[in-house]
């Protein structure tokens, strides 16, 4: 088993963009645990499966679907789905169907299998407390609600997607809503996490504080 540096947050904290360039500066793996809630929720949409549905149906749905990732892109069954799981559709029902006992089950093997031979920075909602209870080292981002809604709103116009502030503010508020009230691994800090308010701070200074806090300071 690998060294893993498991970095949890609410969206919009900056999760993403740190946990990249930590694994760069360090020479880790990035695994982007957003991104394949993102693909399996797009192949449930594309198999129009509701939101109620029962987690049997959910289960029985995504029984033999494969999602993993090569140089950097995310396949769904062998099909390149990066820029399809972008969308803020895409975020919206993997959102949705996170909170699915089905699909969180169905991913915490792919997770933890990220591990085995490699060290990892892994980031997401329910890192710390669930997928890699045992990190190495943990990490907790936040940062203000008109703060996150900023930085969403600047991370899709520059993917060219049209949205407005009250969008990107309403859609950090219906994401807060589900990832903290869910029953299946709640969004929530953990004792022995670092926590790092990401609201005032550039990305390089939150890089070097997390840097600082693992004692490596390249």
């Amino acid at each position: 088993m690998g060294k893993v540096i498991a970095i949890d947050g609410p969206s919009g904290a900056g999760k993403s963009s740190v946990s990249k360039l930590i694994a760069e500066r360090l020479g880790f793996e990035f695994l982007d645990t957003g991104a394949l809630y993102r693909a399996a929720a797009l192949y449930l949409r594309r198999m129009n499966m509701p939101d109620e549905s029962p987690d049997s149906d959910i289960s029985r749905a995504l029984d033999g679907v494969v999602i993993n990732f090569k140089d950097g892109r995310v396949f769904l069954n062998d099909e390149d789905v990066s820029d399809a799981i972008r969308t803020t559709e895409a975020g919206h029902y993997a959102s949705v169907f996170s909170a699915r006992k089905a699909v969180r089950d169905f991913l915490l093997q792919t997770q933890r299998d990220a591990a085995i031979n490699n060290d990892i920075v892994a980031e997401g909602r329910d890192m710390t407390t669930v997928v890699f209870p045992n990190a190495w080292k943990k990490f907790f981002l936040d940062a203000s609600e008109q703060g996150r809604a900023k930085r969403r709103y600047l991370q899709l116009k520059e993917k060219g997607m049209d949205i407005t502030m009250d969008e990107a503010l309403r859609d950090v508020r219906e994401r807060d809503e589900r990832d903290s009230k869910r029953d299946i691994a709640p969004l929530k800090k953990v004792d022995d996490a670092v926590c790092i308010d990401t609201t005032d701070l550039s990305l390089a200074e939150v890089i070097e504080k997390i840097l600082k806090a693992i004692g490596d300071r390249r």
